[in-house]
């Protein structure tokens, strides 16, 4: 069995709009009411996912949810008199930032040595907190092998989970036993902390995970405060390496204390507030980039074309290249993500498994990337305005466009 890394990133749905809708988002507000473009978003997120298989890794894919949402508009009751933020909820294609999608733990470190997941409730934002259920259903279909994934529904609403946009994993190799880390926030800030520590908690019981290989992070107050809304806008995990801002946790040391304790071989690499503040961190989602262990070893940082500014070029001259433990920094256009507030690592979900016990269907490779492609150029609008958000006819197009690519990729039964 060939245990690796396997990225499965989110495809942009055609109902992609700039709504405004998630608070203590400060991208996604300050976009609020502009124009979106769906196929040129889809397009964009496809194009990052076959450059990341051009460096030789196995890539994979999730699919958007339905939308409109009529389940949710039934349940609401719906009418001419309802919230137009709530019509917009509907609407929402924020699936594609599948770090949301659900918390991952490897066979290898589980009780059970099977592959656990646990769908995130995400109950802070209506627009997200209907989405689980219907990810679910993707995941027991994507990870349906039950010799090797083990599949729980969502912890209950009473504790938000925000999925692994909050946990973080060390090992010495992604096929080894590894230590998982769990940040969470504390409520009382200018913003909602969306992740709580009794989801995370919650979640590392259901995974079988033993106490002397979990630890629990208080995220940093004033990230959240500052836009923060995920720990992944500020600090990113790859085996050995913990990148991070350094205001990322409440007590920043502790935390690297913390983390030795049970993984001394960890490798920081901080970012002063000197080099890159904490507002242009959070604005240039440079912590929100993929950090990827390549075939020959070395790490590679995917980043946002947002994050080449001067000042992280002049920290990165030092930083990166040569014997550090990230080798280079490769930067990719997700503008339609990024101005929704999701950069590199929002758009995929980390699974450490052997591709052959994933759905094949899930796994992209160049026919597969064709026939995306060709769909959403025919299919997915090229354009949305918010005034168009709850329009019938688009509704129908939008919801013809997804059908179509469910049809081509033979996963009707998500219909």
């Amino acid at each position: 069995m060939s245990v690796v890394e396997i990225n499965f990133d989110g495809l942009v749905g055609p109902s992609h709009n700039y709504a405004g809708l998630s608070l203590g988002n400060l991208a996604a507000t300050k976009s609020a009411g502009s124009t979106s473009y769906p196929r040129a978003a889809a397009l964009q997120g496809l194009e990052k996912m076959q450059a990341n298989r051009a460096l030789g890794l196995t890539q994979g894919f999730l699919l958007p949810l339905p939308r409109p949402n009529g389940k949710f508009l039934s349940a609401i009751g719906a009418d001419k008199t309802t919230d137009r933020a709530l019509i917009a909820a509907a609407w929402s294609a924020s699936s594609m930032w599948t770090a949301n999608a659900a918390t991952v733990s490897p066979a290898a470190d589980t009780a059970d040595s099977k592959c656990h997941l646990t769908p995130a409730n995400l109950v802070t934002m209506p627009h997200r907190g209907q989405e689980w259920q219907d990810t679910a259903a993707q995941l027991r279909i994507a990870f349906g092998n039950g010799d090797h994934f083990a599949m729980h529904d969502a912890v209950p609403a009473s504790f938000g989970d925000e999925g692994a946009a909050n946990h973080m994993r060390f090992c010495t190799g992604h096929g080894e036993p590894g230590v998982e880390a769990f940040v969470y926030g504390k409520t009382g800030g200018k913003f909602p902390a969306r992740q709580h520590e009794q989801a995370s908690r919650a979640v590392a019981r259901l995974h079988g995970l033993s106490e002397e290989r979990t630890i629990f992070i208080e995220q940093n107050p004033e990230a959240i405060a500052a836009g923060a809304f995920h720990n992944d806008v500020v600090a990113v995990a790859n085996e050995r390496v913990l990148f991070t801002h350094s205001e990322a946790f409440a007590d920043q040391h502790g935390a690297y204390d913390a983390i030795r304790a049970k993984f001394p071989e960890l490798e920081v690499v901080e970012v002063s507030a000197c080099a890159v503040s904490l507002g242009e961190a959070i604005k240039t989602y440079l912590f929100n980039s993929q950090l990827l262990t390549l075939p020959d070893g070395g790490m590679e940082l995917i980043s946002p074309l947002e994050a080449k500014t001067e000042a992280v070029h002049r920290w990165a001259k030092d930083a990166i290249g040569g014997n550090q433990p990230i080798r280079a920094i490769r930067f990719v256009d997700v503008r339609q993500s990024m101005a929704n507030g999701g950069g590199p690592a929002c758009l995929r979900l980390r699974v450490v498994a052997d591709p052959a016990t994933v759905d094949p269907r899930f796994l992209l490779d160049d026919a597969t990337a064709e026939t995306i492609g060709n769909v959403v150029s025919e299919y997915w609008p090229e354009t949305i305005n918010t005034d168009q958000v709850g329009d019938e006819a688009l509704a129908k197009r939008v919801i013809a466009a997804r059908h179509k690519l469910l049809e081509a990729l033979g996963l009707s039964e998500l219909s």
